[in-house]
């Protein structure tokens, strides 16, 4: 069976997340798409996120009429608690190679693994955590957008995966689409799925009280005007009781 795992910090999960979901469904055959809403993305440790129940709800109704979609708790704050306790030391990050260690050991030997990211996000993926190991673990699916050229996605890849500068040097002349299978890695770009929304701008406009439903599922955009999310309330906190 062929799953999708799609991880980040869903604050919130707007239309830009489903369509990409929908569009790599559809392209390679996936079973199931798992959403992974991250308690402590390791790119955002610095900054103030919504807490976990909040974007793990917001995930739940944003994907409840697709059966293909679920929402896991594969990065819940008590994965991050328990591991913290067996090491002795404070909450670490969610990285991406424990989530998919985690959730191989949950699947069938036939089951295969597909890593849903934008590109922009996979444009820093050599500075993951085991990112060769990462990438040895599973295929990645990689939205890709205009602007970009195969050269420059083959040029993201650690050193050691990266092919030779004489192999890459006429991939700048190819748009980011297609296939890429090299030893270790194999990349499937999908284009014609990126849409134009920001997460921050979408913040900022449920602060100011204006409407979302352009970029959210409505249920989302309710749930967000009923918790005070993004609004005068200071973010980290809970508004009220689920």
């Amino acid at each position: 069976m062929n799953i999708g795992l799609f991880g980040g910090s869903f604050d919130p999960i707007h239309r830009g997340h489903l369509a990409l979901a929908h569009a790599a469904s559809d392209r390679f055959a996936l079973r199931q798409v798992l959403f992974v809403p991250a308690n402590l993305p390791p790119h955002k440790q610095k900054q103030p996120l919504t807490p976990y129940i909040h974007r793990y709800a917001m995930a739940v109704l944003a994907t409840e009429e697709d059966r293909r979609f679920t929402v896991s708790l594969l990065e819940a704050p008590e994965f991050a608690l328990a591991a913290a306790s067996a090491a002795r030391t404070a909450p670490v990050a969610n990285y991406s190679i424990d989530t998919v260690r985690r959730l191989k050991k949950s699947l069938k030997k036939l089951d295969r693994i597909f890593f849903i990211i934008g590109i922009d996000a996979f444009r820093d993926i050599a500075k993951w955590r085991e990112s060769r190991a990462l990438l040895g673990e599973c295929d990645f699916i990689v939205a890709s957008r205009p602007g970009y050229s195969l050269r420059d996605v083959a040029e993201s890849l650690p050193q050691e995966l990266r092919p030779p500068a004489a192999v890459t040097k006429p991939f700048h002349k190819q748009p980011a689409q297609g296939d890429l299978v090299l030893p270790g890695v194999s990349l499937h770009l999908l284009e014609g799925v990126h849409k134009d929304i920001s997460a921050t701008a979408i913040r900022a406009a449920a602060a100011q009280g204006k409407p979302l439903t352009r970029w959210l599922a409505p249920p989302v955009a309710d749930y967000i005007k009923k918790h005070g999310l993004y609004g005068n309330a200071k973010r980290g906190t809970i508004n009220e009781p689920l």
